[in-house]
């Protein structure tokens, strides 16, 4: 009896065994109908957000509700009468690392309570072009629209001592890079006070650019976007091409950086042949520090400048077909029309400086300063900028953050880290689901709008949120100036005191800052008008400049 007795218990714990195996496997099998399920709903949404919108494209970014504003927020006195010396500064390498060198000079000359002379361009170095300030900015405006901020002259006056003119020896010192304002207000300062003037030589990235005060912030925009414009002959060269392109609807800039200098520098020569090796490597050996550079490891973690034909497959796998028209901003191509000619019968509507200046000026000036500034000014008006290699280009980076502050122009930037494996898979015969995957990467940059400065992003790039305001902020610190900031600014500078009933953090709100496109930034006729010069909007910029603390150019 107790042997039957074991059987059935055992038979009963068989039978429990059984139903427990039996809903462990209904488990499983739920799990993994719901996990199917949501692969393919996952998958699905994958695709439908990889579509890529190209007529939103052609306008400017989303702005949530922020608008650029450089003018002071807070006490900003005018520059005193009596300074502590002259201060002079050389900006070294090309037209846009100057600019950011002539933006440094004029914080640095705030700092020490200096006069500035005006910053001289070591133009030969590099452009053999010796046009300097006066042949690139318009002076006068220059000196002008910073008045608030520091005195400016053109050159160091003489001085009479004991009945004899005497000239001013300015005291020659090689700024540490990168240096803190403490060396300013300390080494400088104090050199500037036993010579009377210092000569800051060479002056490139030899600021911080990152300095925890928002008021200088906004000097370097107010000097950027404001202070420096280009002499009139430029901006109307600017202009007339601007018009040409624009005259059969939208239109691209590329800045199509393979050219020599960059390609040395990434040290990306495999695709060469090996003449054009040579030429690299002895450029490189030439002109930057020794460095063993792997191609292939180089080109995987995408640190080699995207080839022509790279660049027509990610704008045609984003939607853009071979109408669209596009304006390259280069120099000379290295590998010429072997590299050109995959792009080109991608987009055959191609255009530069030279196929659209009928005044034959750019044509004698290949390499000077003008050409550079008539493709910043074209880059800049552009609806679509697009950068192909924004390492260390000052031209890309400089560009980004001017398109940014002028109502979030739409910017194409390729994550080449991202597209290196794509690219490197379709020239191994892998091109199934090629478009799709460069989509989903190009999905995952930033078009324009305002972002989150995160390093090794400059603030030459990205001046947001410092030179930015909202019309109903939150934050007491994004609040837009008053409306009669210039006027507060003047009756300062006229009298050297600063009332505290025209405090510049009052509540007033700037509700005309800039004219609105269809996403809250400028359309582009409207922006061709302010920044090309032309004086049809000459009382909107009257009106803008109260909040912008200057014209709109």
């Amino acid at each position: 009896m107790r042997r039957l007795g074991h059987r059935h218990q055992l038979k009963q714990s068989g039978v429990k065994g059984m139903f427990g195996r039996l809903s462990i496997a209904v488990i499983v099998l739920v799990i993994c109908t719901v996990s199917l399920l949501s692969t393919v709903k996952s998958n699905t949404r994958s695709l439908s957000r990889s579509e890529i919108d190209v007529d939103t494209l052609w306008g400017p970014a989303a702005s949530g509700g922020w608008r650029p504003s450089s003018a002071p927020r807070s006490e900003w006195p005018p520059p005193p009468t009596e300074t502590n010396g002259y201060l002079r500064v050389r900006c070294n390498g090309g037209l846009n690392q100057q600019r950011s060198a002539i933006c440094n000079a004029v914080l640095a000359a705030r700092i020490m309570n200096a006069t500035l002379v005006l910053p001289e361009l070591d133009a030969n170095s590099f452009w053999h072009d010796d046009s300097g300030f006066h042949g690139v900015y318009d002076v006068e405006h220059f000196i002008k629209s910073l008045r608030y901020d520091v005195r400016i002259v053109e050159s160091i006056p003489e001085i009479r001592k004991n009945g004899k003119t005497k000239k001013i020896k300015a005291f020659q010192i090689r700024p540490p890079r990168d240096a803190p304002i403490s060396w300013y207000t300390t080494e400088a300062l104090k050199k500037m006070k036993e010579h009377g003037a210092i000569y800051l030589t060479p002056f490139s990235h030899r600021l911080a650019e990152e300095i925890d005060n928002p008021e200088y912030q906004r000097l370097r925009c107010r000097v950027n976007y404001h202070a420096l414009r280009f002499k009139p002959h430029i901006m109307e060269l600017s202009n007339s091409i601007v018009n040409r392109l624009r005259s059969q609807g939208h239109f691209m800039a590329i800045h199509l950086r393979f050219e020599m200098d960059m390609l040395a520098f990434a040290g990306c020569l495999d695709i060469f042949t090996p003449e054009e090796q040579k030429v690299l490597k002895k450029y490189r050996d030439e002109n930057f520090a020794p460095k063993k550079l792997v191609y292939s490891e180089r080109r995987a973690i995408g640190k080699c400048p995207l080839t022509p034909e790279e660049v027509g497959l990610i704008l045609r796998a984003m939607g853009f077909d071979n109408s669209t028209r596009i304006y390259l901003a280069a120099g000379e191509l290295f590998g010429g029309e072997r590299f050109m000619k995959p792009f080109r019968s991608l987009f055959p509507r191609l255009e530069n400086h030279n196929t659209l200046d009928s005044t034959g000026e750019l044509a004698k000036n290949t390499r000077g300063l003008v050409g550079s500034a008539v493709d910043y000014m074209v880059c800049l008006l552009a609806d679509i900028f697009m950068p192909t290699y924004d390492g260390p280009s000052n031209f890309a980076n400089n560009l980004l953050g001017h398109r940014l502050y002028y109502g979030f122009r739409t910017n194409i930037q390729p994550d080449r880290k991202a597209l290196a494996p794509i690219f490197i898979d379709r020239e191994k015969g892998h091109t199934a689901g090629f478009e799709e995957s460069v989509r989903r990467v190009m999905l995952n940059t930033n078009f324009g709008g305002p972002h989150k400065r995160v390093s090794p992003e400059s603030f030459y790039t990205n001046s947001w949120p410092e030179c930015f305001c909202q019309i109903s902020a939150s934050n007491p610190a994004d609040k837009c100036p008053p409306d009669n900031v210039l006027d507060i600014l003047d009756s300062q500078l006229k009298t050297g005191e600063v009332d505290d009933s025209e405090s510049l953090t009052s509540n007033s709100t700037c509700y005309i800052i800039m004219p609105l496109g269809p996403r809250g930034g400028i359309s582009p006729i409207q922006s061709l008008t302010l920044l090309a010069g032309a004086m049809a909007l000459k009382k909107l910029r009257t009106v803008a400049a109260g909040c912008l603390g200057m014209e709109l150019y």
